[in-house]
């Protein structure tokens, strides 16, 4: 049996063999040591779905199978579009369903309660103000106000893991394209490129301070060379004790193997520690239809086959390199939670090791989070919040991506079933 820092117990250990030398002298004496490294069941719903009610199990059902349905997601995104557009009042309808499945509130502090519920199962959240797309320096500065607030928010909270941030709530995507491109700047694109550092520093600073770290989204590959470019930047500058500051990653490209190696040797080399979230990634289609418009080769890789590879050799550089990598391995892919899990066992970590961490969005693979959780294993889930009518983009793509991803809302559904099923629930 397992025993973990909850002091529950477990079952189905994983049973790891390590050969070490000890030095007496000038001759090393050999040991094979045996140790344990909690491997969860993912069917197991009971874990999974604790924290919800009947009424929420059965609510969560009922939307899984709209979502379920491309067709219904197709035609949902282009109504509200248009419905949003006209100002029309659709919140009374999106509230109580996608956004209260996946948006913690409108404010910080309308989003405690979720927070504050998901730590009751030593979940904690990633705090992501869910604005992006903005193109004022107005909105750019209220981004700014709305981030310092959630730092503060997470400074001494627990329940907080980190707070995540898209640059383009921050800069004007032209501006970041045409950075991206390599083309000469206008003297006021390049006053507003500075802004633009400005505000990360700001952030960044602020986060350090508070002893807090902050996640940097990726986003679509012609823009993503100005974001790596300013991250980088907040790095070398606040990562020097500890991972302040996260760059995304997405293994969905078939560069980006290569580009985390490279910047764990930059940060080798400049002494700094590298911070990074591993995610497969959330622009797949756009990016082929983007590539195949205007001629160019897709960054995409050829197959998932090929994603899936590279993202466990993504998992597996940072385990040998924990030494001078934090990171956060934010997938809805069991076999990859699975192998990470397996990984920290054979390197002999522990289960809450601080410089791993377990990331799902909020409102989904609840059997992911709560296993992993009741496992013992440093868990956040990815809880956006803001007004509706700012985090709408985010919902659309959840909704269009998911469905976009073979098998997931039939996954999410059968758990529901089965949890329902246990409870003697009908649906």
């Amino acid at each position: 049996m397992w025993i973990n820092k909850n002091n529950k117990l477990h079952k189905k250990p994983y049973l790891c063999v390590q050969k070490i030398g000890l030095y007496f002298g000038q001759q090393p004496v050999y040991y094979t040591l045996k140790f344990m490294s909690t491997i969860p069941s993912f069917e197991n719903t009971k874990v999974a779905f604790s924290h919800k009610s009947n009424n929420e199990l059965r609510k969560a059902y009922y939307l899984f199978r709209v979502m379920n349905n491309n067709t219904v997601v197709s035609a949902g995104s282009v109504l509200t579009n248009w419905a949003l557009r006209l100002h029309l009042p659709i919140g009374g309808i999106i509230k109580p369903t996608v956004y209260q499945q996946f948006c913690g509130g409108e404010t910080l502090e309308k989003s405690s309660p979720t927070i504050a519920q998901l730590a009751k199962y030593d979940v904690k959240v990633l705090l992501d103000y869910g604005v992006e797309a903005k193109e004022s320096e107005q909105d750019f500065d209220q981004t700014v106000d709305s981030l310092l607030q959630a730092i503060a928010y997470a400074k001494g909270n627990d329940n907080v893991s980190a707070i995540s941030c898209k640059i383009t709530g921050l800069a004007k995507f032209k501006l970041l394209e045409k950075y991206t491109a390599g083309k000469e700047l206008s003297e006021k694109q390049k006053i507003a490129w500075e802004r633009t550092r400005q505000r990360l520093h700001v952030l960044c600073k602020a986060a350090d301070a508070a002893n807090v770290s902050i996640y940097f989204d990726a986003e679509e590959s012609w823009i993503q060379i100005a974001l790596d470019t300013l991250i980088t930047e907040m790095m070398e500058t606040y990562n020097t004790k500890r991972a302040v500051v996260y760059n995304t990653i997405q293994l969905y490209r078939h560069d980006r193997l290569a580009f985390l190696k490279k910047s764990h040797n930059d940060a080798h080399a400049k002494q700094y520690v590298l911070g990074v979230k591993l995610v497969r990634g959330a622009y797949m289609e756009k990016e082929r239809k983007r590539a195949a418009e205007m001629g160019y080769p897709s960054p995409i890789q050829p197959d998932k086959q090929a994603t899936d590879a590279d993202y466990d050799r993504a998992l597996e550089y940072c385990i040998q390199h924990l030494d001078t990598i934090c990171f956060c391995n934010a997938s809805h892919n069991e076999m990859s939670n699975l192998y990470l899990c397996e990984l920290m066992g054979r390197y002999n970590l522990a289960t809450n090791d601080d410089r791993i961490t377990f990331g799902q969005l909020y409102g989904m693979s609840d059997h992911l989070s709560f296993n992993l959780a009741d496992a013992g294993y440093n868990v956040a889930k990815y809880l956006p919040y803001g007004p509706l009518r700012d985090v709408m983009p985010y919902l659309m793509r959840r909704a269009q991506e998911n469905t976009s991803v073979a098998g997931q809302m039939s996954r999410e559904l059968k758990l529901i079933q089965k949890e329902m099923i246990r409870r003697g629930l009908r649906y």
